[in-house]
């Protein structure tokens, strides 16, 4: 049972050399055999012509009695003569009756055949044909071997080549087809001794191109199965620039996100983890206290605030992963509407108040219109800019510029939200949108975030086949833009 592709690969190939030659040695018998079937009835017809020519010349202008006279007088002269008509060279039998069939003169060689009876079927084809040289006989056997005869009738005539008076009767120059099919055995055997040189080295060929192709497909597959086992630093090496070099590039690259991927789950399990035992565990300590008595009254609100915000960054972290439940099974959907952006980023702001004034931020409101209407899904965008919004507040500098942009070009709307801060390294931009990710990896700055709002935000933008990119400088500022769809005023 074949199941490797080497495998697969060698016998097809194989096959294919096989049929190829079986169809190009038949081809090749069939055309040989053609030529030199139409070569040896060429050959016996001209011999035939000759004979017969030669016979009615000479027995007309030297012999006025019959025909079998001549012939028996004349024999020896006559053998001779057949001779000097070269028709043995051609490996042919030269046959003379008389008018019944009875066989009146040979060439040299054939005496035996002298006083026989050629079949008087036969003898009336040759008649029939007049003086065309006849080959279509190959049906009929002369004697015993020879099937491949020309012949030609004598007639009692004056002149040589006149069909005119009495049969007094024929010629036949014959031959044997086994020479054709000795030379087309000739050709099998050596069509097959080549065949098999010729697999020899195919064999040879596909095995090394075959193990070419194979190994890296194996060494792909033993990666495989160690990624399943959770190792994710196997690479494939890559040999070469063609086709295979190309997928073992892919299978690393593959390997490269997996690796990624799989270092932010690690990360936002540890993040998750530790944002919902420490919340937690102050609710429980602040509750015990309470119960125990440990807390005096008159300092319980101040603590019931606290667990308060603690249950609403629970709350918040819950949100988040539902979000991304729902946008993964594609159960989020979007209403599109039309709205002010710039309504919305004030009231957004607004919202900050405190922190930015805990801060001292710098901040730079700016749009090209009091009022610039976008159409999309209002509570998905509002999402999108309040997650921007609030990483901008969180990582801008104390005392820092906090710009938000807002400019219509081209039936869209750009949606700028700059601040100066840490800012984010150019090596981690491209990994800003995917799930898990967080740059504040000390979680100095960045307290209450697990690495899901961007990648939220860039996915409501691709729902709403809009655009969202960041850019940045390490130690001095980060910028986010998205696009939105204008709705131009009449």
């Amino acid at each position: 049972m074949l199941k490797s592709v080497f495998s697969k690969y060698l016998l097809a190939f194989l096959l294919i050399i096989t049929i190829s030659f079986f169809v190009l040695a038949g081809v090749i018998c069939s055309m040989v055999t053609s030529y030199s079937g139409d070569a040896k009835r060429g050959a016996v017809e001209d011999g035939a012509q000759a004979v017969s020519d030669f016979l009615a010349g000479s027995y007309h202008e030297s012999y006025s009695g019959s025909f079998s006279q001549y012939v028996y007088l004349n024999r020896d002269v006559l053998r001779g003569s057949l001779e000097l008509l070269s028709v043995n060279e051609e490996q042919m039998m030269v046959l003379v009756t008389d008018e019944t069939g009875a066989i009146l003169l040979t060439d040299v060689g054939n005496e035996r055949y002298v006083s026989m009876q050629v079949e008087p079927s036969l003898l009336e084809a040759v008649i029939a044909a007049g003086n065309t040289p006849t080959t279509r006989l190959s049906d009929l056997t002369l004697l015993d071997t020879q099937n491949l005869v020309g012949a030609l009738p004598l007639f009692d005539s004056a002149a040589a080549g006149e069909e005119s008076g009495d049969v007094i009767g024929a010629v036949f120059v014959c031959s044997s087809s086994g020479s054709i099919t000795g030379l087309v055995e000739t050709m099998l055997k050596t069509i097959l001794i080549s065949c098999m040189w010729v697999m020899i080295a195919a064999m040879l060929a596909v095995y090394f191109i075959s193990e070419k192709i194979s190994s890296p497909l194996k060494e792909m597959s033993r990666a495989a199965k160690q990624y399943a086992a959770g190792k994710f630093d196997v690479r494939v090496p890559v040999k070469g620039s063609d086709e295979v070099a190309e997928l073992a590039m892919a299978f690393n690259n593959m390997a490269n996100s997996l690796a990624t991927v799989e270092d932010q789950r690690r990360s936002f399990l540890a993040n998750v983890s530790h944002d919902l035992r420490t919340p937690m565990t102050t609710i429980a300590g602040f509750i015990d206290g309470i119960l125990d008595g440990a807390i005096p009254p008159e300092k319980q609100p101040y603590y019931l605030e606290l667990i308060a915000g603690e249950v609403r960054r629970l709350s918040r972290l819950v949100a988040s992963l539902l979000d991304i439940s729902r946008i993964q099974a594609g159960d989020r959907k979007f209403t599109m509407t039309a709205f002010d952006i710039c309504e919305m980023a004030r009231q957004i702001l607004i919202s900050f108040e405190q922190r930015i004034d805990e801060k001292q931020l710098n901040i730079e409101f700016e749009c090209d219109r009091d009022n610039m209407t976008v159409y999309a899904d209002r509570d998905a965008i509002h999402q999108v800019l309040y997650n921007i919004c609030d990483n901008a507040v969180k990582f801008t500098n104390p005392g820092g510029v906090y710009r938000i942009n807002i400019t219509a070009h081209d039936k869209k709307t750009y949606v700028s939200v700059f601040n100066e801060g840490q800012g984010i390294p150019e090596a981690e931009l491209p990994y800003v949108f995917d799930r898990f990710y967080k740059s504040d990896k000390s979680r100095g700055l960045d307290k209450t975030g697990v690495g899901l709002g961007l990648y939220i935000t860039k996915t409501i933008m691709d729902a709403h086949n809009e655009e969202i990119w960041v850019k940045s400088v390490w130690g001095e500022y980060c910028e986010f833009v998205f696009t939105l769809q204008s709705v131009v005023s009449k």
